[in-house]
């Protein structure tokens, strides 16, 4: 029953699974994400080249979130270059909720100066830094930090924030100090409203909103 409740709420399907089953997940192959026309995103276990795309990332998820497949990463990603397309790389980003740290990595191959990824999960944060190692991207400070009790740098161009809904209104205020914002995990309907409402309230003007599934992501502006 808690499985049909989930699944109703989040979408998605219930499968029984193998006992195998995290092993036969490194194993699979996916379709690579293109992102623009600057990045191309695969797993570790493709061989494949990037084509025309100027830039590749290589990600072994692990057990942490984001190989780039979830919707809320996939809008994310995409907003990210939308947003730095033409921007010079003097800009910084913080990543909030960084899981593989795939959104700090391609704010990297974008011409990010500085980038921090944060996240409350150790195991998270040791992928992010194993993907930063097979990609040769360094100069990411991936730190394991509860969002709730980290305290933002003075100054940031960027935040990307993927995150549960209600933790995402909680932190809003601490968000303030970056010119743009790209938020998601966040469900259309009633979660929508509400993250709408706290970014109103905070006087952050909404940009673009992008939905996929039952799924959003917002683009907002300080």
């Amino acid at each position: 029953k808690q499985a049909r409740d989930l699944v109703k709420e989040f979408d998605g399907q219930i499968e029984r699974l193998p006992r195998d089953w995290l092993e036969r997940l490194g194993k699979e192959k996916g379709q690579p994400l293109r992102i623009g026309k600057r990045l191309v995103i695969m797993r570790a276990k493709e061989k494949r080249e990037a084509g025309s795309f100027p830039y590749r990332l290589v990600l072994r998820a692990g057990m942490a979130f984001g190989t780039g497949e979830h919707a809320t990463t996939a809008m994310s990603l995409r907003l990210l270059e939308q947003v730095t397309r033409r921007w010079t790389s003097d800009w910084s980003l913080v990543d909030v909720g960084t899981g593989s740290g795939i959104l700090a990595l391609a704010a990297k191959c974008f011409g990010a100066k500085r980038v921090i990824g944060i996240d409350a999960d150790p195991t998270a944060i040791a992928t992010a830094k194993e993907n930063a190692r097979l990609n040769k991207i360094d100069n990411v400070d991936f730190r394991v930090t509860d969002v709730r009790r980290w305290k933002p740098p003075p100054k940031i161009d960027i935040v990307t924030a993927n995150l549960f809904s209600e933790l995402l209104v909680e932190v809003l205020p601490k968000l303030k100090r970056s010119r743009w914002l790209i938020l998601s995990g966040v469900l259309r309907g009633k979660q929508e409203d509400e993250l709408i409402g706290a970014l109103q309230r905070n006087k952050i003007d909404i940009v673009q909103v992008r939905r996929r599934g039952k799924w959003i992501a917002i683009l907002a502006r300080l």
